[in-house]
């Protein structure tokens, strides 16, 4: 998202599907999103879609031609951006009318935004010469959203050309999305999610789109999502001495989001928030002069003056009140609201029958799973076609995906080659593996259903585009949808229009009225405390030295956190004080939990 943006906030990536065409959908209307570019077949199928839908030439790019993942995703991003570009002028072209997106595009703003204030002189205005005079300035001010992209850095798997053979480093999964991003038409970010590559790192600072060029200017940005300020400065500077700049923190809460969580250790959003607006000044000269240092060193143009540097948050949030607050007490330039517009027909992905079983689902049906073959928690929803299909094959006897993408291979425990835990290969080895073993039944059993719950996240995660799409060629394959919001969906009950979103962004709907949800701190600490209180009871008999002393750090976060809160209640804007009494209490009774958890494992108390 960049600062000219009329909007706050921006549409994080959503999954691999979901966010797939989301540019398409809202950039005109000045909103941010991100694009997945992890999977080169979906983003293939995709351009083949909409190459039809808006009559443009589509030549197929095969997976065995050279560097076809690459030129797969640098062809679909220019197609998006070419799309984005004629909506865009045929918006600034159209009339002041109701229901047209011209009107649409000013209307959905913030009250608070100059640009909508000018709108609203310009209806308000009797004389018709400067009313006339007023729409053409709004029309110049236009701008459409980013068309950002995500790349999992660690998704990064070494590949091979048709005869089996390695290829060169650079065209490895992820170096090669880079590089189909960076040689696309785009002006725009990317973000960079699950800690660092050292070497594709090393990859941007070798591409001249993420350097300055004579006059200083940079085509392409680097964002950082990071889960807390350690991160942000280590991952920064790692990249600061290569020559590349991070131009925005993305900060996310690591267990109050969608998609995989990144458990940090117990700390909070709010305690990360206030060590990034009390050390974002000295960060940001650090790697300024890092980074200047090693632009001279390469010989490359320095910038004349320092190059900004965006922290936006996301994760969890739910209401305007509370999006006010995280940019106006912490100073952050924007917010990141995600799943909420899984919701948002006009917005997103979504195939109708997965939408509709998530404005109905209810709290208990968004949990934290095992399903992800990558080891890391995985937010899930009970019941979606994905576990349908994982029990159906089990129940067949055919546990496991057939794994035609690949994209999260990893494990090499049977195999020479890395496969993945998801796979029907990797289940059947491990399976007679566990057989062998001579357990109990009991522990047989469990231990199986550990494996077998291992989810396809390649083809499930993209089957909702390819069920909106219908092609034929797709109807064979058991299209099964996976789904990842994060757990603040289970107060969004309903599916809404892409107007009524903003309006409850910005304050002027209230979506959650009459729902019974707590401050999004206190909802990300109570789901701390419950991920702590699953870890204690998967290892209450047998704690190692090193889980213990993990725990005491973790409860220690989590005591920090909650004294923090405490002080910072009377500086919440817009509490009631029943609110802030009831928030208080809250407070109490997890300070109260997380003691009489550690009662149960003494050696740790």
């Amino acid at each position: 998202m960049s600062s000219a943006s009329p909007h706050t906030f921006h549409i994080p990536v959503l999954g691999l599907a979901f966010s797939i065409d989301t540019p398409v959908r809202v950039a005109r209307f000045g909103i941010s999103s991100v694009i997945s570019i992890v999977d080169d077949v979906l983003i293939e199928h995709m351009r083949r879609q909409y190459a039809g839908l808006h009559r443009e030439p589509y030549v197929p790019i095969g997976p065995h031609e050279h560097d076809a993942r690459a030129r797969r995703i640098t062809a679909y991003l220019n197609l998006v951006h070419r799309i984005v570009r004629t909506q865009l002028a045929a918006l600034k072209t159209s009339a002041f009318e109701a229901g047209g997106d011209l009107t649409k595009y000013f209307e959905m703003l913030a009250d608070s935004s100059p640009l909508k204030k000018l709108y609203r002189r310009m209806t308000e205005t009797p004389d018709t010469a400067e009313r006339r005079r007023l729409q053409e300035q709004l029309r110049e001010r236009i701008v459409p959203g980013e068309i950002d992209v995500n790349i999992m850095t660690k998704l990064d798997k070494q590949n091979t050309d048709r005869h089996k053979q390695p290829l060169p480093p650079e065209f490895s999964d992820a170096l090669a999305a880079l590089r189909g991003f960076a040689e696309s038409e785009l002006r725009s970010s990317v973000i960079l999610s699950a800690g660092l590559n050292q070497r594709l790192f090393s990859y941007i600072a070798s591409r001249p789109e993420f350097l300055p060029d004579a006059d200083g200017v940079i085509k392409n940005r680097v964002v950082l999502k990071v889960s807390d300020y350690r991160s942000a400065l280590i991952q920064g500077k790692l990249l600061a001495r290569k020559g590349v700049w991070t131009s925005e923190f993305r900060i996310e809460s690591g267990l109050n989001c969608g998609g995989h969580a990144f458990v940090s250790g117990g700390d909070l959003l709010g305690p990360i928030l206030e060590e990034f607006r009390t050390h974002r000044d000295p960060l940001r000269e650090e790697l300024h002069s890092l980074y200047t240092d090693a632009l001279r060193s390469r010989q490359l143009p320095v910038p004349a003056q320092p190059l900004p540097q965006r922290l936006t948050v996301q994760g969890g949030i739910g209401t305007a009140d509370e999006d006010a607050f995280l940019r106006e007490h912490y100073g952050v330039d924007g917010t990141g609201w995600g799943s909420p517009f899984l919701l948002v027909p006009e917005a997103t992905n979504v195939d109708d029958a997965t939408r509709e079983q998530l404005a109905r689902a209810s709290a208990e049906d968004f949990y934290l799973s095992d399903a992800s073959p990558l080891g890391v928690p995985f937010n899930n929803l009970r019941g979606s076609g994905s576990e349908e299909l994982i029990q159906r094959r089990v129940s067949d006897a055919r546990p496991g995906s057939p794994c035609t993408k690949k994209f999260l291979v990893s494990n090499t425990e049977f195999t020479a080659e890395p496969i993945c835990t998801a796979s029907r290969q990797y289940q059947a080895h491990k399976i007679r593996q566990i057989v062998d073993l001579g357990l109990s039944d009991e522990e047989r059993d469990r231990r199986i259903a550990a494996i077998t719950q291992k989810a396809c996240l390649c083809e499930d995660l993209a089957a909702a585009a390819l069920i909106n799409d219908d092609h034929p060629e797709e109807e064979r394959l058991p299209l099964a949808v996976a789904v990842c919001p994060g757990p603040n969906l289970a107060y969004f009950t309903r599916t809404a229009s892409l107007e009524e979103m903003l309006s409850h962004i910005y304050g002027r709907i209230d979506l959650l009225r009459g729902v019974d949800r707590s401050h999004v701190f206190v909802n990300e600490l109570r789901l701390s405390v419950a991920y702590l209180r699953g870890e204690l009871m998967k290892r209450l008999d047998a704690l190692t030295a090193k889980e213990q002393k993990e725990y005491e750090a973790f409860r220690e976060n989590l005591l920090a956190g909650i004294a923090y809160y405490r002080s910072l209640i009377p500086q919440i804007a817009k509490l009631t004080e029943e609110y802030r009494q009831r928030m208080a209490e809250e407070l109490r009774d997890l300070e109260e939990e997380l003691a009489g958890l550690f009662d149960l494992a003494p050696a740790i108390g």
